[in-house]
């Protein structure tokens, strides 16, 4: 294994195992959802939130989350003032 991959795979793990990893319940409480949304949304791919699937554990990253958050926001843009 390369440097690179061996690199990527320890980001992983660490996102799927380590305080990185968010589970549905905390995802959905981040987003200010119910987890039956979250899951709802994954599995009828109604919204592209990236998330990480080893067997049966889901975990999702905070930036992730953020950056699809940042990807809803309508309105004004960032950085500028009224």
């Amino acid at each position: 294994m390369d440097t690179a991959t061996s690199s990527n795979a320890s980001g992983l793990r660490s996102a799927l195992f380590g305080q990185a990893g968010m589970t549905t319940e905390q995802a959905a409480d981040y987003l200010g959802i119910k987890p039956i949304t979250l899951r709802t949304w994954r599995c009828n791919k109604r919204y592209t939130i990236p998330f990480i699937k080893v067997g049966g554990r889901i975990r999702y990253r905070k930036e992730d989350l953020d950056a699809w958050l940042e990807s809803r926001t309508v309105g004004a843009q960032r950085g500028v003032s009224a």
